[in-house]
């Protein structure tokens, strides 16, 4: 038996690879040979012998009885060949299932949706996917916050809006462009504004954003900016909706907000040939992910699945 190695070199034998040590060591005594075993790993013989020395240095016991006629397992190398066999087979298993997730979407997908996006275009469309997953289930997290998807356990988020920089991968679903509305019982009480300035003379629902306090329009390369009057200010789209709906005042509204139901209640676009400035570089809405090697098939599918259904329709 080799003697028991000191802490210290212990230290520097445990910065080795075990599970190559140990895959080397069941291949050398499974066929009896440090040559044919580095034939069949690939590595060289000298290779093969230090991880196996590595191993007996490390568990303070021989591993092999070494002879002109080839090697021969000690008790200890018959009793570790048992167990390192056992723990390389569950290692295999557990990147063949692991693997196989990424192949097969399926599990928990932990997603974090914006409110009015999240429940006018995201959760109408989940029973189609489930349909089409039925392997995975969706945990929604819908919240206007931006979380710390890493912090917070979280696969996916949809954001409507400009990027900050955040390290995340980030995927484009679609435009997000805001147009000024009212309800057309409200233009025809207060009068149809022609130009932005005329919004100065109309109540306007707002946002509580900083950006919400100036409202930017642009036509031909020229822009026009103004500070909305209004008494009511919400951080809710859906809040501004409805209030716009109920005749309430003259709102910017997202275009994805807008649907065939609210202008059958009355709502109509106005101030046509101006565009609005969203308020951010770039802004859109958004899947991002924590950036990983590999993008799990559950995310793959839950991306590719809403950008085929609401890409077009949102572009």
């Amino acid at each position: 038996m080799l003697p028991r190695p000191s802490l210290e070199r212990r230290s520097e034998v445990r910065g080795m690879d075990y599970f190559t040590a140990a895959r080397a060591f069941v291949r050398a005594a499974e066929l009896r040979s440090f040559s044919k075993a580095a034939h069949e790993l690939a590595v060289k013989v000298s290779t093969v012998s230090r991880q196996v020395g590595e191993l007996e240095r490390d568990l303070g016991i021989a591993l092999f009885n070494r002879s002109t006629r080839g090697l021969a397992l000690t008790e200890g190398g018959k009793t570790f060949l048992v167990h390192a066999r056992a723990a390389l087979e569950t290692m295999d298993e557990a990147r063949a299932v692991t693997m196989a997730l990424n192949q097969t979407p399926k599990g928990v997908l932990r997603v974090t949706l914006p409110p009015a996006f999240g429940r006018r275009h995201v959760l109408p469309h989940l029973p189609a996917f489930f349909e089409q997953y039925p392997d995975i289930d969706v945990d929604a997290v819908i919240t206007d916050e931006v979380l710390n998807l890493i912090d917070a356990g979280i696969d996916l988020a949809v954001r409507v809006g400009g990027l900050k920089e955040s390290g995340l991968i980030s995927r484009r679903l679609a435009p997000h462009r805001l147009v000024p509305c009212a309800h057309e019982d409200y233009l025809e009480r207060a009068g149809t504004p022609t130009h932005p300035r005329d919004l100065a003379k109309h109540v306007c629902l707002r946002g509580t954003g900083p950006k919400q306090n100036a409202w930017q329009f642009g036509r031909g390369g020229r822009s026009f900016v103004i500070e909305p009057p209004g008494r009511f200010r919400s951080n809710d789209l859906q809040a501004r909706l409805e209030m716009t709906l109920a005749r309430a005042g003259i709102a910017l509204l997202p275009v994805w907000l807008l649907d065939a139901a609210a202008e059958a209640q009355g709502l109509r676009r106005i101030l046509p040939g101006w565009t609005v400035d969203a308020g951010d570089d770039g802004a859109a809405i958004w899947f991002l992910y924590p950036p990983k090697k590999t993008v799990s098939s559950k995310v793959r599918a839950f991306v590719d699945f809403y950008a085929a259904r609401l890409g077009p329709a949102l572009g």
